[in-house]
């Protein structure tokens, strides 16, 4: 589909808001009824060559009592889903009275299959029905949907000739719809919930080359799993998979991909749902996990029902929500604000070289890190290629968290463990809603020799394609052309202006805190029964020592502090570790001065410029 095939058919769906549902419902509500019919359109327009046959079978299977109808009625259709009503969209909007209507279209909500039941109920379809009958608008809106003039279909619509009159939809371009027009009548409404959920597609491309490129030659025939802890519309599992696909054919490999994922908003996860089975990614939504039934694409919040607890993975890809407060995760468990060292999960709790327990449980306001953690958790251990995790995250990962604290401890338990690759350093205004830089960390537990012991930071802060319109926020793309560029400096692994190689230690901190001694009146040291000075707390000051100051602690103690106060007591119960990264600290670029020849020439200038000026105003 190119971008006037693509902006017509946006622009077709966008009108039938403001010409079916104006002055109906508020503008807040037109999302709620444009992108469930949107869907459901989807999925009717490939039911309808089949539905004559399938109703056949249907009678057929019921006169001769099979129970199990499910596999026949899939291999009648071609598609993991049916439905055994009577109608269609397009027949129904033949019905013109309302009552009857709406009691058609119920009949054709039943008759779908159990998988298109979970859509209709995540989507609200029944109530929605209600609200359009009581409207009067529910004919107007079907008319408008099964009009010949789109094609919401994964297939082309040709002529008699073969030729192709309108462009079949597939998974990207359709996610891409949905996700522009959430944005949109967000947008109308002074929203901003989009972006918590949406991944541009360009970005999304650059998170699967990171992923899978660098290994590319470690590709063989084998079977990969894929995951996303916050898949959204599914677009980061789709891409990945079908750039694994695209690797393995380029290098005469036979691989199956097998993609899993985690949503919890309702609609996004209905419309993922829908399209996988659509494209046909998703050949039956559920697979067997041991004795246990579970579905590819688990419903409800990551954080607190893990929807693949046990599982691991070969690709881990994921953009969670950013500064989202996980409380409605810990009112899951039964816990308020205040017992948070009380959430115990397995995933985001590990025993660190000492045996000591590390929890990497963040601040109530933030649960990225909690994702990267869950990801963590999938890494494979028993196979060549291991586990490549790719997670986009805002700047705040890379060093909220006092030492000791749970971000800090997932950030040491990465680095000292030799997992992280590289983090890269995106541009700012890249996303829909909000103008932050974001951070890519490629994490993996099958590093090369030549990395081992080191970690590569990336800027490319300015590897970047305008826009010629902006998209919300978003004034810029990462094109084909600049993918190649960061992935080119990821993959030679060298220094240079935009990749900067440190060991590992570079990132740790020892957190130490330094009292001053209690005095008396008489300002004498006050000292306890063992002759040891008493330390004032009031006096706390703590110091942060990198690991790499030579000497340590020690050499720290002695050389930063004990020659300005030399009464100081280091509390060496209170040391800490900690870990944090600063793409600042190593690519910050000092603004230009002007010099002096610059700065002198504009003060001529404007002594020219206002020469006797003064004399004039006071009338000499």
């Amino acid at each position: 589909m190119n971008q006037s095939q693509y902006n017509q058919l946006f622009s077709f769906i966008w009108n039938i808001a403001t010409d079916v549902l104006v002055y109906a419902f508020e503008k807040g509500e037109y999302k709620k009824i444009i992108m469930p019919m949107m869907v459901l359109r989807r999925i009717d327009v490939l039911l309808e060559p089949t539905k004559e046959a399938l109703l056949t079978m249907k009678q057929k299977l019921d006169e001769s009592n099979i129970q199990n109808q499910d596999p026949i009625l899939h291999s009648v259709t071609g598609y993991p889903f049916y439905n055994t009503s009577k109608f269609t969209m397009k027949t129904l909007k033949s019905e013109t009275d309302p009552l009857r209507l709406k009691m058609n279209f119920t009949d054709y909500l039943n008759g779908f299959s159990r998988d298109v039941q979970d859509i209709i109920d995540k989507f609200h379809l029944r109530q929605m029905v209600d609200n359009l009958t009581e409207a009067e608008r529910l004919g107007s809106i079907i008319e408008k949907f099964t009009d010949d003039k789109i094609n919401l279909s994964n297939k082309p619509v040709e002529d008699d000739n073969g030729n192709v009159l309108l462009p079949g939809i597939d998974n990207h371009t359709m996610g891409t719809i949905f996700e522009e027009l959430l944005r949109k009548f967000n947008e109308e409404n002074n929203v901003t919930e989009a972006g918590e959920h949406f991944t541009p597609r360009d970005y999304v491309k650059l998170l699967a080359d990171l992923a899978v490129l660098p290994i590319a030659e470690k590709i063989t025939d084998n079977t990969y799993h894929i995951y996303d802890g916050a898949c959204g519309t599914g677009g980061i599992l789709t891409i990945a998979q079908d750039r694994i696909l695209e690797i393995a054919r380029e290098r005469g490999k036979q691989v199956q991909v097998n993609i899993f994922g985690q949503e919890l908003q309702p609609d996004t996860y209905a419309t993922c749902k829908a399209d996988l089975m659509i494209s046909g990614n998703i050949k039956a939504f559920q697979y067997q996990y041991g004795a246990e039934p579970r579905e590819y694409i688990a419903f409800d919040s990551t954080i607190s029902r893990d929807g693949h607890a046990g599982e691991t993975f070969d690709f881990c890809i994921s953009n969670p929500p950013f500064g989202t407060p996980w409380k409605e995760d810990l009112k899951k468990r039964g816990l308020s604000e205040k017992d948070k060292k009380k959430f115990t999960d397995s995933r985001f709790t590990v025993l660190d070289r000492e045996g000591k327990e590390l929890s990497f449980i963040p601040d109530i306001g933030d649960a990225q890190m909690m994702f990267l953690a869950n990801n963590l958790s999938r890494m494979r251990e028993d196979t060549v290629l291991g586990t490549r995790i790719v997670e986009v995250h805002n700047g705040s990962s890379l060093f909220t968290g006092d030492a000791g604290k749970g971000a800090s401890n997932l950030r040491q338990f990465i680095i000292e463990n030799d997992l992280l690759e590289a983090i890269v350093a995106m541009p700012e205004k890249d996303f829909y809603n909000t103008g932050i830089g974001t951070f890519i960390w490629v994490i993996t537990n099958r590093k090369e020799e030549r990395r081992r012991g080191f970690v590569q930071l990336i800027d490319a802060t300015e590897i970047k394609t305008p826009l010629r319109k902006n998209l919300g926020e978003k004034n810029c793309e990462t094109t084909e052309e600049d993918r190649a560029q960061i992935l080119q400096l990821l993959m030679d692994f060298k220094e240079t202006p935009q990749s900067k190689i440190f060991p590992n230690n570079e990132f740790g901190y020892w957190s130490v805190n330094v009292y001053q001694p209690q005095r008396d009146e008489q300002g004498n040291i006050v000292r306890d029964k063992k002759g040891k000075p008493v330390i004032d707390k009031k006096s706390k000051d703590t110091e942060i020592i990198p690991f790499r100051y030579e000497g340590g602690i020690e050499g720290f103690f002695q050389n930063e502090i004990l020659p300005y106060t030399p009464d100081a007591i280091l509390d060496e119960k209170s040391i800490e570790t900690g870990y944090e990264l600063s793409f600042t600290k190593y690519f910050y670029k000092p603004k230009q001065l002007r010099s002096i020849e610059e700065i002198s020439g504009d003060i001529r200038a404007i002594e020219e410029r206002t020469d006797g000026l003064l004399d004039e105003i006071l009338g000499r």
